[in-house]
């Protein structure tokens, strides 16, 4: 099978292969073949080539869980494994072959975060143990720096008025979250009566979340499972739509227990959380690392968002807090213009987002977020770097986040 092809038959960007090799010479391959059949994998993920055509396949395929490359015909192996780290996503284990026996080589590339290298030709047992060890890393916890068990990312995006587009952000995060960076993503929808994020998505939300404050002793894990409205295997949606002639007034400690219970579950988790829900439960920003208030440029807003910005920060005094002005209308067509609002609010603006009103209705039609469906508009490029932070990437490099995670597993 060529580059082309396999990448012609690449999975949908929720879903990713277990593994593909690229291997230089037919001996290796042959070798490879049966270990392949042992864990039934597809023998034709087995590609012919080397790192050079590694690196071109997974610029336009969905990385693999588990990689082999081979180094054989580099020239240059540190620069080739940083060329692969670029177009690699987060969480793929990388297994080096190669003939260069150099002990500075082997740690360099071990430092740089692959899984082992071995140099060839390679014995049959010492390949199996190898990707053995890969399997393992790939089902053991990811670490945090301090050794202990990494915490899961919560945000929160808060709408500072009706209609500035709270739940649209968040939703389109959630999924860039999910299906371009790699993250099992929650989207928790306090929203009780009035929630959109399982709307978006043209889903019902069921009676997850009201089960889940009527019984808070219920929630574990399992519950998590079975009450959450699943998007795809990486994203998933905890909402309600409760009757509006029962109001609801959730108890702290339903809310935060399930708060806990998301974290245990999910790598990032987003909460769209009504501005009303701030003011009568501030205990659920205190954990949150990060907060978004999104506005518009309206002189309400303007008012709603110094004073939302001053309780945000004696509620979360430790979490990054973001200002995002949504549907910005291009020209002179706002009541407030952005370097009044600065001023009036004494900080700076952190994205603005542009108003794009005709991508935004046919993509509602759709029942997709505006990422789903115009991923290349103006607002998602600004929609894809919010989704970033709010992952913990970092600008500029995609680098990090594959090496970074892969060094942080529990060694084996």
């Amino acid at each position: 099978m060529s580059v082309a092809s396999l990448a012609a038959s690449k999975p949908d960007a929720q879903e990713r292969e277990a593994f593909v090799a690229f291997v230089s010479d037919e001996v290796t391959t042959e070798t490879l073949l049966p270990i392949v059949g042992e864990h039934g994998w597809d023998p034709e993920r087995v590609q012919t080539g080397g790192i050079a055509n590694a690196v071109r396949a997974l610029t336009v395929m969905t990385s693999p869980e588990f990689l082999i490359v081979d180094l054989s015909d580099s020239e240059n192996p540190r620069a080739d494994i940083n060329a692969l780290a670029e177009v690699c996503e987060p969480g793929t284990v990388v297994l080096a072959l190669g003939k260069v026996n150099d002990v500075t080589l082997y740690r360099d590339l071990i430092n740089s975060g692959i899984h082992d290298y071995l140099v060839k030709p390679v014995a049959p047992e010492v390949l199996r143990e190898a990707i053995a060890g890969a399997e393992a890393v790939l089902l053991e916890p990811i670490e945090g720096p301090d050794g202990k068990p990494a915490t899961s990312r919560l945000a929160a995006v808060i709408g500072v008025r009706g209609g500035v587009g709270a739940s649209t952000i968040t939703s389109s995060c959630a999924w860039i979250m999910a299906n371009e960076l790699d993250r099992q993503v929650a989207v928790l929808d306090l929203d009780i009566h009035f929630g959109t994020n399982a709307l978006t998505f043209d889903l019902e939300p069921g009676r997850g979340l009201c089960d889940a404050l009527e019984n808070p002793s219920r929630v574990d894990g399992l519950f998590i499972e079975r009450a959450m409205i699943k998007v795809n295997d990486k994203l998933a949606i905890l909402g309600a739509e409760a009757p509006v002639s029962e109001p609801l007034m959730p108890d702290p400690t339903a809310l935060n227990h399930l708060e806990n219970e998301l974290r245990q579950n999910f790598e990032c988790v987003v909460m769209d959380l009504p501005r009303a829900m701030v003011a009568n439960h501030p205990y659920l920003l205190s954990d949150a690392s990060d907060i978004f208030i999104v506005t518009d440029l309206s002189l309400a807003a303007t008012r709603d968002t110094i004073r939302l910005l001053a309780f945000v920060n004696n509620a979360a005094p430790e979490a990054n807090v973001y200002l995002v002005a949504n549907r910005v209308p291009g020209g002179a067509q706002v009541e407030v213009s952005a370097k009044d609002f600065e001023a009036s609010v004494e900080r700076k603006i952190d994205w603005l987002i542009p108003l794009d009103a005709k991508t935004a209705i046919e993509t509602s039609k759709k029942g997709k977020t505006m990422a789903q469906a115009a991923g290349r508009s103006k607002p998602v490029k600004v929609l894809r770097d919010i989704a970033r932070t709010i992952a913990g990437v970092k600008d500029g490099t995609k680098k990090s986040p594959l090496w970074g995670k892969l060094a942080n597993r529990k060694a084996k």
